[in-house]
């Protein structure tokens, strides 16, 4: 028996509405904004240092407002692998990989809000 994995069939990065959007294997769609990609990068120095890494981001990320900034918007988005995507925000920052599974994670729509609570 196989089991389907988790992967986007499109991905679009819309500079000028600031959301990246993502059309899930699963029919799913996550519309997420600039500000909570960059409030919930996944490197290590911003999320505190290695022992604070998860596949999970930070519960608080949705709390997060960051206003639009350099740090807010990105350059250029790359594919990892066949596993997740790098972001090169306009403020240099470029480390961390945003995996399928941390990128799901992000999803804010009402299923997941209900399903994360």
């Amino acid at each position: 028996m196989q089991v389907n994995k988790l992967s986007p069939l499109k991905i679009k990065l819309d500079k000028k509405e600031r959301f990246l959007y993502i059309d899930w294997n699963d029919n799913h769609k996550t519309c997420i904004v600039f500000g909570l990609l960059r409030a919930a990068c996944p490197c290590a120095t911003c999320r505190g240092g290695h022992e604070n890494m998860s596949p999970e981001p930070d519960s608080n990320v949705f709390e997060l407002a960051l206003p639009i900034s350099k740090m807010t918007e990105i350059e250029k988005l790359d594919l990892v692998g066949s596993y997740g995507v790098s972001i090169m925000w306009s403020d240099g920052h470029h480390y961390g990989i945003y995996t399928w599974q941390y990128l799901r994670a992000l999803c804010d729509c009402e299923d997941c809000r209900i399903n994360r609570s």
